[in-house]
């Protein structure tokens, strides 16, 4: 068994990016924060499939093609080998939890990408 607060996790730039809160063996969770502006890089992983389920704020989220406006409650299942970006274009801090399984050491690929605009 194993209990973390979040508080004990560091962002990856500080106070936004990824926070992983479990690094397998069977799954990746944590918790992700992007400021007003901030995006990550687009990706795609090989095996893993990713979900989140915003806490906060929302995200214009793109994936292959299409693009996806979330809010708070929603939860996004992105399948492996489909391209996705992540960017906050709104007024206050996105919050999201994570998923990411089956657990693989390094399954993320990232790609050049140009974001569509809607």
């Amino acid at each position: 068994m194993t209990i973390i607060n979040e508080k004990e996790r560091e962002y990856r730039f500080g106070d936004s990016g990824p926070k992983y809160l479990l690094r397998g063996p069977r799954m990746n969770f944590g918790v992700v924060v992007l400021k007003p502006g901030e995006d990550f890089t687009a990706h795609y992983h090989n095996i893993m499939e990713e979900n989140f389920y915003v806490l906060e704020g929302e995200l214009e989220i793109h994936i292959d093609d299409e693009i996806f406006h979330c809010k708070k409650g929603d939860f996004i299942h992105v399948e492996p080998k489909k391209v996705h970006y992540l960017t906050n274009k709104g007024n206050s801090d996105f919050k999201a939890c994570f998923m990411l399984s089956p657990f693989q050491e390094k399954d993320k690929v990232e790609v050049e990408y140009t974001p569509y605009r809607d």
